[in-house]
């Protein structure tokens, strides 16, 4: 099975990238010796990529920004699809056991049901559809450590206020669009948030879950 993938080009580099059980790692060298790393939740990516000039890329469910981009048919056609083909199953795969749709999912949730990204058109509107949400005081307690740990305080300071607000009255509608509207203003910081915290995807969606 094709869980990794090592591309090389003349002028931008080489990107490795590597599925590892619920993430994807990836390695970006320039032609300068610069590096980076970095670590892509699969439960945050769509399952059907985009091609973009010379790229393929897997965007975010939540904002449709690239996450992760791929020289496309390199280092062959054939190694190239049969990667593809299987971060295409795995992205889905986590993101329905996450949803609750299969057992075992790693944010606790139970028959939750929703495959479109979450689309958010006014600022300052929480998401309401059915019965409200029931959001887990623990799950947003986790996210919020998750992102302490792991992103730049100053940067998301305020979205992690938000959650704070959200997780002493995680039934308030309220603080729930205080969490969107600054989820929204984190612009490029987005896709760095949802790879570290995919629970934010629950807080944010719509009526993810039912009160079972």
């Amino acid at each position: 099975m094709a869980t990794k993938l090592v591309q090389k080009h003349l002028l931008k580099g080489s990107r490795e990238f590597e599925i590892v059980d619920d993430a994807v790692n990836v390695r970006i060298k320039t032609p300068f010796n610069n590096e980076e790393t970095l670590t892509v939740m699969l439960a945050v990516l769509n399952p059907e990529p985009v091609i973009r000039k010379s790229l393929l890329e897997f965007t975010s469910r939540v904002n449709n920004e690239p996450l992760l981009s791929l020289f496309l048919a390199k280092p062959n056609p054939e190694e190239f699809n049969a990667f593809v083909n299987l971060l295409k199953r795995k992205t889905q795969d986590e993101f329905d056991a996450f949803a609750g749709l299969k057992s075992g999912s790693a944010a606790g949730l139970e028959r939750n049901s929703f495959e479109e990204p979450p689309e958010f058109d006014e600022p300052g509107t929480a998401p309401v559809a059915g019965k409200k949400k029931q959001l887990r005081p623990e799950d947003i307690e986790r996210a919020i450590g998750m992102l302490q740990e792991h992103l730049d305080g100053q940067e998301i300071g305020q979205f992690v206020a938000a959650l704070e607000k959200l997780h002493s009255d995680p039934m308030n509608d309220g603080y729930l669009a205080g969490v969107v509207d600054e989820f929204k203003a984190l612009g490029p910081l987005q896709g760095a948030v949802l790879s570290y915290a995919p629970y934010v995807i629950a807080v944010l969606s719509d009526d993810p879950y039912e009160d079972l």
